[in-house]
């Protein structure tokens, strides 16, 4: 079904087409768009919105606009195998690099496991359970639940947050444009607009303290781009101004650099003696920190020169530390 055209061909086509508008709106439609997006009239729409009502959707009129209440399910997919194979990926990494079990998770890759086929179900299984042996996190869950609430209703929350530099927490009314989860630290965050600061702003899910629903709506800025803001990054970190960073790899590790496209932005040349340079723009090059340790001997800190003092300052702390002398 193409949702472009218009054309319903059925009645059972329609209606789960409707269930699906009405999910993606949180705010509702009327009968008459819902009659324009399906190419039908508006009595038919209501007979329609009856009908889906009978069938234990939990529609509700505001206003004459129809929406569905907050905590309803989304509406069913239908997932070819590779597809599916995707999300089997998705939740494995998911699985893995959760170091807490919380509720949602769970369910969430208990019915992705109860729809695979074998082995991928199998697999899928053991995975749950190892997760399910993991502490769980109440809070984390609830805070998850509201921003996820907030963000498909275009709703104002309003957080009590402890940063990494403060030593009291601050408070703020915060329109959440996005939750992005990072690799680095296995963390997740929301960016939105903070109005107590004025300004677009990052949160670490971990340190929000509290978070409450409020009734308050926003429009997020028509131009927002999150994947265009985030590349600008190596993590999370995003910014207008860049820095270039240049890295030189041995030859040893050229194979597994090319392996990998590592940023939008890179550049990687092959060197005479079979080793590499890889050139980046980052916002934030501090974030390539860890992911710079990982390589060893194998890489050489070309620009910027902070940074190039910062790793020579760390190889020789880490040369004398299996030295046995002092730092």
């Amino acid at each position: 079904m193409d949702p472009e055209d218009g054309l319903i061909r059925n009645k059972a086509q329609r209606l789960t087409y409707i269930n699906h508008l009405l999910y993606r709106h949180p705010r509702g439609l009327t009968t008459r768009e819902l009659a324009r997006l399906c190419n039908v009239n508006q009595r038919t729409i209501q007979r329609d919105l009856r009908d889906l009502e009978d069938m234990g959707v939990p529609l509700w009129p505001d206003e004459g606009r129809y929406r569905v209440l907050e905590g309803h399910y989304i509406p069913p997919i239908h997932l070819k195998l590779p597809e599916a194979v995707a999300l089997y990926l998705a939740g494995r990494l998911l699985a893995r690099y959760s170091d807490r079990c919380d509720a949602h998770t769970f369910s969430a890759l208990l019915k992705l496991a109860n729809v695979l086929p074998q082995p991928m179900s199998a697999h899928m299984h053991a995975s749950i359970q190892r997760l399910a042996t993991r502490e769980q996190d109440h809070h984390m869950q609830q805070v998850m639940e509201v921003l996820a609430t907030a963000w498909a209703g275009q709703r104002v929350v309003h957080i009590r947050y402890f940063g990494a530099q403060s030593e009291e927490p601050r408070e703020y009314d915060l329109c959440p444009y996005c939750l992005e989860a990072s690799g680095e630290g296995n963390a997740i965050y929301v960016i939105g607009w903070a109005v107590q600061a004025n300004e677009l702003r990052t949160f670490k899910l971990e340190r929000i303290q509290e978070a409450q629903l409020t009734e308050e709506t926003f429009d997020p800025p028509a131009d927002f781009d999150a994947p265009a803001l985030l590349d600008s990054c190596w993590g999370i970190m995003y910014g207008e101004e860049k820095e270039r960073v240049t890295l030189r790899f041995a030859p040893s590790a050229t194979r597994r650099l090319l392996e990998t496209t590592w940023h939008p932005s890179q550049s990687l040349d092959v060197l005479p003696d079979g080793g590499c340079l890889l050139r980046l723009e980052i916002a934030h090059p501090e974030e390539m920190i860890y992911w710079i340790r990982g390589w060893g001997p194998q890489v050489e800190v070309l620009e910027p020169a902070w940074l190039r003092e910062r790793m020579a300052a760390e190889a020789k702390a880490t040369a004398a530390l299996y030295a046995g002398g002092e730092v």
